[in-house]
């Protein structure tokens, strides 16, 4: 099922607005957040369009899980974050998608709610690409 309305489903313009597909995983795709307040920020999102946890089975939850911690995994190897914060929003958009949010002791935010948008850090195509190949060689 998609939603012709989400970035996540429609890509394009819609998703281009905040993010930058890396890849497919399992059952969902590994977006990396275009705002890098964080370095190494990145979006799982499941693969259809579904709101809650609770719509997917023990088994595509299980798979999604599996995503995330892969994800996570590769973020932890390519940036080395002091620790992973994990957000699960999607008030207006309704499609599942965990935010995956490195916090560095040393930066900004330590010990506080990460912002969805600090709106502070943006890079240039090469940077977002070295990004993208050191996550893609963790995976």
């Amino acid at each position: 099922m998609k939603d012709s309305n989400c970035g996540y489903c429609m890509g394009g313009e819609l998703l281009d607005a905040f993010g930058i597909k890396i890849c497919d995983l399992n059952v969902s795709q590994l977006i990396l957040f275009k705002e890098q307040s964080h370095p190494g920020r990145c979006i799982v999102a499941y693969k259809d369009h579904v709101s809650e946890l609770v719509d997917l089975t023990e088994e595509e939850r299980s798979a999604f899980f599996a995503d995330v911690a892969r994800a996570a995994r590769a973020i932890h190897k390519a940036f080395s974050p002091d620790k992973i914060n994990y957000g699960a929003y999607g008030d207006t958009g309704c499609h599942l998608h965990f935010h995956l949010v490195p916090k560095y002791r040393e930066e900004f935010e330590w010990g506080g709610v990460f912002q969805m948008n600090p709106d502070k850090t943006y890079l240039g195509t090469a940077e977002y690409e070295d990004m993208i190949r050191r996550i893609k060689e963790n995976l």
